[in-house]
């Protein structure tokens, strides 16, 4: 007999088991299909407490820990974790405590401790909503919060993870006319262009989507096509290109486009997007040190890294990652860069940007690409662009965004961005 489709809050859990138990990434998880088995309202649903959870897991254990004597199995912990953080977000404790105990007590492994589930999620209930504001903000995991107060500041990471615990609201890119969108969306048009939408709907109801008028994108990986300004009929190619936000940008601007990743899986997801949206690039599956096309008249390289700057929409991230591929991760950065500049025209334009918060994957790889280089430089006029607030401009001439920035806007991801031009 086929089992019943798992509810949103057990498949939270799964979520939870999964990024902290085995490492993995929320986003491959899904990729994968393990939510395939809910509607897509619940499907939200699933994501959303798994993302409140992780958020919020600091307090949380804090508060925990008042009525554990010891951690009981990470499964269980789990289930804690993110009743106690659905509780103290308003959650009803009838529905929140009664789901999460029968969900112990049909699990044969674990259903021995439902009394204790029963027991702490009321303790939550009763003292957890009165506290949760004065437990300090949470904390990025060591492994990441030293390099990042090394670079810079205990201050600014503290902001940052305010940022982080905040989250982050949607944010969608128009292909035209941003406030006639902003208008009939009951969006903010920010500085730079983008609509935020605080409260959206599920993404694929709202007006627009099914006609390509928009898609989603975070305002900050909306500035590198904006900085590298594309014109009608330029030759550009976008490297690691997935998941095509800034391939539709191009697009959208008249380019003639070159869209570039090394996963099929994720280009067809752009393919889909460029469908939707009315557009046309020409997307290739392949290894970027590996492309011979070109000359290019532009490029933009969006380069594989930590993602350390997306860390207020993608909280699982700590978690699954523990910063031992920094050193591999910089290494490929750097040759994609050097081999991107021998694809690019005498004169050609090349923006190099990161989703990452360490200087050693930004600031670093363009001094060291302007070092061995001779002639490259790093075009500071590219940046005067609307919104770009000229404090964020770094001594080598790139861009540094943070989630920190725009705290009356509701932040915005992490970015390092270079014009550069031979």
């Amino acid at each position: 007999m086929p089992q019943p489709a798992p509810n949103a809050r057990q498949s939270a859990v799964y979520l939870l088991d999964q990024v902290i138990g085995e490492g993995r990434l929320m986003s491959d998880l899904i990729a994968a299909g393990k939510l395939d088995r809910l509607d897509p309202a619940d499907r939200a649903r699933a994501q959303r407490l798994a993302n409140d959870t992780l958020r919020g897991i600091d307090r949380a254990d804090r508060l925990l820990n008042r009525h554990l004597r010891k951690p009981p199995p990470l499964h269980v912990f789990n289930i804690l974790r993110l009743g106690t953080v659905e509780l103290c977000m308003g959650g009803d404790a009838h529905g929140v405590v009664n789901d999460l105990v029968g969900l112990v007590g049909r699990n044969k492994r674990y259903g021995n401790l439902k009394g204790l589930v029963n027991a702490v999620l009321r303790k939550a209930a009763e003292d957890g909503a009165r506290s949760w504001n004065d437990l300090r903000i949470p904390r990025l995991r060591k492994w990441l919060r030293d390099p990042l107060v090394a670079a810079w500041g205990a201050g600014r990471v503290n902001a940052m993870e305010r940022a982080h615990f905040q989250g982050a609201p949607l944010d969608i890119t128009p292909k035209a006319d941003a406030a006639f969108w902003a208008e009939k969306l009951g969006g903010q048009l920010l500085p730079t262009g983008s609509i935020r939408l605080t409260d959206a709907a599920q993404v694929s109801t709202l007006p627009g989507f099914d006609t390509g008028d928009w898609w989603v994108q975070d305002a900050a990986a909306a500035l590198p096509v904006q900085i590298l300004a594309p014109q009608p009929g330029e030759k550009i190619l976008d490297l690691c290109a997935a998941p095509g936000g800034k391939t539709l940008q191009l697009a959208a601007a008249g380019a003639d486009v070159t869209a570039l990743d090394l996963s099929h899986r994720r280009m067809e997801r752009v393919t889909e997007n460029l469908s939707r949206c009315g557009l046309t690039a020409n997307c290739l599956t392949g290894d970027a040190l590996e492309h011979d096309g070109g000359p290019y008249d532009a490029i933009l390289l969006d380069a594989p890294c930590s993602a350390t700057g997306t860390i207020r929409r993608h909280p699982d991230l700590p978690f699954a990652k523990d910063g031992s591929e920094f050193g591999e991760l910089i290494a490929l950065q750097s040759a994609m860069l050097a081999h991107a500049l021998t694809l690019l025209k005498p004169g050609g334009r090349l923006v190099f940007c990161t989703c990452s918060l360490l200087p050693d994957e930004g600031e670093c790889q363009v001094d060291d690409a302007c070092a061995g280089h001779p002639g490259l430089t790093v075009d500071r006029d590219a940046l005067d662009r609307p919104g770009i607030d000229p404090d964020w401009t770094t001594e080598e001439g790139g861009l540094r965004l943070r989630p920190d920035h725009w705290p009356d806007l509701g932040g915005m991801d992490g970015f390092y961005i270079a014009c550069l031009r031979r």
